[in-house]
């Protein structure tokens, strides 16, 4: 049965994604073509339905067989192995970046693609995993769990609107992986959508009676506009770095909510 050329494309931009935001060695499965690569922000929160249910997988099953503490910090350690750490470099880049650089735009971007980590990275990234371990922490395993799975890919698909919010920061031969993702189209921003917000939707209906829906969606969303603020104000456009850390200080917004409501 021959396939249409349009459903190739669409395989091959999932398939970009997972290949994209993760470490695993999907590429030796398939290679999708260089365009689809431009794709992957549409399918990210896709992505985070499989390392979000792999970290709160490893959360709540290794809670049965180590201490929770140790659950926690296994859980984490997974989300890095699979995802290669993309994210927390993204977030120490930006902070060092943002911290380092002033008002400075050139001087940002420098630092930003710089590969060596400061002190203000460092510091974030300390900071970072001492807030997500205490939050998870103060959750029962299996809500610590359910919260992880439901709050990855509404991150992400909230993380994901800043392309379409403003230009790419450099050009595309300056890219630190010369790909600039492209702006979605109708149809895209429906998928990423369907994608970031039916493991919430699924998540609130569960929890309605234990938390306030209504702050745990408003919340992240303002830290995201104010996120967003300081990138315009300070690049007038956003790169990868950008998008990363967008990602895990919204996710971890969500998760402080959370984790207020069912200590």
């Amino acid at each position: 049965m021959q396939i249409s050329l349009d459903t190739s494309k669409w395989y091959d931009r999932i398939w970009a994604a997972f290949i994209f935001f993760t470490r695993l060695p999907l590429w030796r499965l398939h290679q999708p073509e260089k365009e689809a690569y431009k794709t992957v922000v549409e399918h990210w929160p896709l992505v985070g339905w499989l390392t979000g249910t792999t970290m709160a997988a490893v959360l709540y099953f290794g809670s049965m067989l180590f201490t929770y503490e140790i659950a926690i910090l296994l859980a984490i350690i997974t989300r890095l192995l699979v995802t290669g750490a993309l994210h927390e470099d993204g977030l120490a880049d930006f902070i060092d970046g943002f911290g380092g650089g002033g008002t400075d735009r050139q001087r940002i971007l420098d630092i930003m693609k710089d590969s060596h980590i400061g002190t203000y990275g460092v510091i974030s990234l300390i900071l970072y995993f001492l807030l997500l371990f205490f939050t998870l922490h103060a959750m029962t395993p299996i809500d610590a769990a359910m919260t992880i799975a439901a709050v990855d890919p509404f991150a992400k698909m909230l993380s994901a609107q800043l392309i379409q919010m403003m230009p790419y920061a450099r050009t595309e031969e300056t890219a630190k992986n010369h790909t600039v993702y492209r702006r979605f189209d109708i149809k895209a921003g429906i998928s990423l959508a369907i994608q970031g917000l039916l493991p919430i939707c699924l998540y609130i209906y569960y929890m309605y009676a234990r938390i306030d829906w209504q702050l745990l969606i408003f919340i992240p969303a303002i830290v995201m506009y104010f996120l967003y603020m300081l990138i315009w104000r300070r690049l007038h456009g956003y790169t990868g770095d950008c998008c990363g850390a967008l990602f895990l200080l919204t996710e971890l917004a969500t998760l402080l909510v959370a984790g207020y409501y069912l200590q």
